[in-house]
């Protein structure tokens, strides 16, 4: 009886203790579960990007013919306010001019040596002459023959072409942009001359934003494959980032500085900003008239006749000759 009582108890015991599988059990288990997952599915081919060579550059439809439209561009007369200081074109030995020549010759020297065809004209702050320096520089070069010149003003926050050379300021490059105007409609030439020019267009809220647009640079890539010269007027370097986003666009900068007024200062944090990059030089403007054409008109308020006596242009000054001089008639 005590046998058959023990087999009892632990019978009992037994049937409340868990039971735990053996390995062959667990390893059984393990099997059945991988057996009873799904396949999974079989990948996807995604086509790769297309590579950077591979994407074509934007063009926008109405540059395509560009030559058409330089060659229809709607002229102007050339009637600058009376007091800008602006070359005349057919006066060519007017005493300022000598010295956009001497600028001149050195840009067509550095355009021998290196790819030059589109300039940023700007300064450090306002009111130091850049758009008065971009005007005369862009007349300067359009005097010489078989040259094609652009002037652009950029400067879309305070623009000044258009009233200094007094023409309407809209429809512009703004309008352009947006797609408001096509090029053909900005497009002007000074008439009897190889300039021209495209004004600013209608006042934006987001400048800055407009100049990033791809229309903006594929317009500044189109514009010198078909000008000698783009000059583009932008705004000062310290009062916003458009000059130096402009930089990055063309092939060369241009700082203008005034006498008197641009500090040291300034004009290193203006080259700073521009990271030195392009930077062809430094334009000097303000300086007396007296230091610079002092003895200047003694060499061009002259020419000779085929006497070989000297003859002066009525109404120019005489003096600080030693010999007598005739009118010229």
């Amino acid at each position: 009886m005590s046998r058959v009582h023990d087999a009892l108890r632990k019978a009992s015991q037994e049937s409340y203790e868990p039971r735990r599988p053996g390995r062959a059990e667990r390893t059984a288990g393990r099997a059945e579960v991988h057996r009873s997952e799904a396949p999974l599915p079989p990948p996807i081919d995604v086509p790769a990007p297309p590579a950077a060579a591979e994407t074509e550059a934007f063009v926008r439809p109405d540059t395509e013919n560009l030559e058409d439209l330089i060659a229809n561009a709607r002229e102007i007369a050339f009637n600058p306010l009376p007091d800008a200081l602006i070359i005349h074109p057919t006066q060519p030995r007017q005493a300022p001019a000598e010295e956009f020549k001497t600028l001149r010759t050195r840009l067509d020297h550095l355009q021998r040596l290196q790819p030059l065809h589109t300039l940023v004209v700007t300064s450090a702050s306002p009111a130091e002459g850049k758009s008065f320096t971009a005007i005369n520089l862009a007349i300067t070069q359009s005097q010489l023959a078989q040259r094609r010149v652009l002037l652009a003003d950029f400067d879309f926050r305070r623009p000044s072409i258009h009233s200094t050379l007094q023409v309407h300021c809209c429809p512009g490059i703004t309008d352009y942009l947006v797609g408001k105007a096509a090029l053909s409609d900005i497009l002007l030439r000074v008439a009897g001359t190889n300039l021209y020019v495209l004004p600013a267009g209608e006042s934006v809220p987001n400048p800055l934003e407009l100049l990033n647009l791809r229309e903006c640079k594929s317009l500044i890539e189109e514009l010198r494959n078909h000008f000698d010269w783009v000059i583009l007027d932008s705004p000062p370097l310290l009062f916003a980032a458009d000059g130096n986003l402009l930089a990055t666009m063309c092939d060369g900068t241009i700082l203008v500085v005034r006498i008197g007024s641009t500090t040291y200062d300034s004009v290193a944090r203006a080259m700073q900003s521009l990271c030195e990059n392009n930077v062809l030089g430094v334009v000097v403007n303000g300086a007396r008239r007296g230091e610079l054409y002092s003895k200047y008109t003694y060499y061009h308020d002259y020419y000779y006749t085929r006497d070989g006596k000297p003859v002066v242009r009525e109404g120019e000054n005489a003096e600080n000759t030693e010999e007598p001089v005739e009118s010229a008639h």
